[in-house]
């Protein structure tokens, strides 16, 4: 791709989420969200691998009716109010529909569906994009909106999308599609909390996007996408596999890592706002997810890959990629727990 098309369609995804951050009507934010989805297709499309032109039409299928939801929902609410303001939504079948279209456009779980076939036929530098930045647009309008939610189904959606993201992933021998499944079960955690404190909603999602971003930076310094490619790295680059490990189980929220401050906080939340139950059915679902991280480190740590190299010194590869964006997540990713009352204070 031109680096002239690839500069227009990044500053396009820029500019699809900047309008979408700033809006604060229905028809604005809509627009952005549209311009987002346009820029990334062609990125998307850019191999012309078959799996890769399926995923993009899956995905363009997905977000053009979340995009119409919206609208429609908009439209709905702006004939029974005369407002077009996104704080001003009351309509109860408006509100309803734009929840579940906007769980679409993240893929949050029951209409998740698109999401792992999508991821599976991206390069790793785009499905990288996926996983972030295009989560970002469609956060800030659920953020606006969770006051005007029915808090029953933003519960539901956390609850089933923990529970699908983490029985999801089990099975799974590719690794785009563990984190599809590891992304829904995350977007769980955020989503059950928003209607409580959209602060902790949001350090859940800036952590979030750092370890992940560390993960697919990872897997795209080490060019893997199976967990039998992963597993005979470890004679080549001991090193990276030890952080990477270290990554995974900062994913799965396991302390002293990253990963365990915002699970901890929002089980916290969620107990001080006399929900024992749900509290303890998150806590229970993160064993899931934790499962198939695990997995993934037996894998790379535990198992010796068949190989008829005995000799001393194991051959490596010459990488020329920068690491710099990938050295900053993973010290993150492995570091900032320790700042836990800061972050306390800062979303108090």
């Amino acid at each position: 791709m031109s680096p002239y098309v690839l500069m227009i369609l990044v500053s396009s995804l820029g500019l699809g989420t900047t309008l979408t951050f700033m809006s604060s009507h229905w028809l604005l934010a809509w627009m952005g969200l549209e311009i987002n989805t346009l820029a990334i297709l062609p990125l998307m499309a850019q191999h012309h691998h078959p799996r890769a032109v399926e995923a993009t039409t899956k995905y363009f299928l997905a977000q053009a009716a979340a995009a119409a939801t919206i609208l429609f929902a908009s439209t709905i609410n702006a004939w029974a109010t005369g407002e077009w303001d996104i704080y001003c939504l009351s309509h109860p079948v408006a509100t309803t529909l734009v929840t579940m279209a906007l769980a679409l456009k993240v893929g949050l779980a029951p209409v998740h569906f698109w999401m792992p076939p999508v991821m599976q036929g991206l390069d790793l530098t785009t499905g990288l994009i996926m996983s972030t930045w295009q989560k970002l647009a469609p956060f800030a309008l659920i953020i606006q909106m969770a006051p005007a939610t029915h808090p029953q189904l933003l519960t539901a959606l956390g609850l089933l999308s923990v529970l699908i993201g983490g029985w999801g992933g089990l099975n799974q021998t590719q690794l785009r599609k563990i984190l599809a499944y590891s992304s829904i079960a995350h977007l769980g955690w955020m989503i059950v909390v928003v209607q409580f404190k959209p602060q902790l909603t949001i350090l859940a999602l800036i952590t979030y996007i750092i370890m992940t971003s560390a993960t697919f930076l990872t897997f795209k310094l080490l060019q893997t996408t199976k967990i039998s490619t992963l597993a005979t790295s470890w004679a080549k680059t001991p090193t990276i596999l030890t952080i990477t490990t270290l990554v995974l189980l900062s994913l799965g929220g396991l302390p002293p890592l990253t990963g365990f401050m915002p699970k901890w906080l929002i089980l916290q939340e969620l107990t001080m706002q006399n929900l024992p139950l749900t509290a303890t059915i998150m806590a229970l679902s993160a064993l899931l997810s934790l499962y198939f991280y695990l997995r993934l480190c037996y894998s790379m740590a535990l198992t010796i890959s068949p190989n008829t190299n005995n000799s001393l010194t194991p051959w490596r590869m010459n990488n020329t990629q920068s690491t710099m964006l990938l050295t900053i997540t993973t010290t993150a990713t492995l570091l900032i727990l320790p700042l836990t009352p800061l972050a306390q204070a800062l979303i108090n």
